[in-house]
């Protein structure tokens, strides 16, 4: 027998038993620092004069904005796929790059 300890936030679908299997997803962060991230990230490629990524981070600000007002968790799938694009535009060791990983960090990724 087995004993598992999280010591931190669980949630997510899991089905336990044989051949079952357990997913547990811990998203590290409140939304509140994930807007301030995505805000933050917003500000730093409209600086960098990246125009076409600062519209991809505002679609995450957007997103995370939207799931606030309306009291569900943020479309993660919208927010990756933008977190994406992002990162592929930006280069190795930028500070814009640093926060697209801690917001991927937030939510999973």
């Amino acid at each position: 027998m087995s004993t598992f300890n999280f010591h931190a936030e669980v949630s997510g679908p899991s089905n336990f038993g044989d051949g079952g299997r357990i997913e547990i997803h811990h998203h590290g962060g409140s939304p509140a620092e994930a807007l301030r991230l995505a805000t933050e990230l917003v500000r730093q490629l409209r600086t960098e004069g990246q125009p076409a990524l600062a519209a991809q981070a505002e679609v995450v600000r957007g997103e995370l904005v939207e799931a606030e007002q309306e009291q569900r968790p943020a479309d993660q799938g919208r927010v990756r796929q933008a977190l994406q694009t992002i990162s592929l535009g930006l280069a190795a060791g930028s500070s814009g790059l640093a926060l697209v990983q801690e917001l991927g960090r937030l939510f999973g990724q």
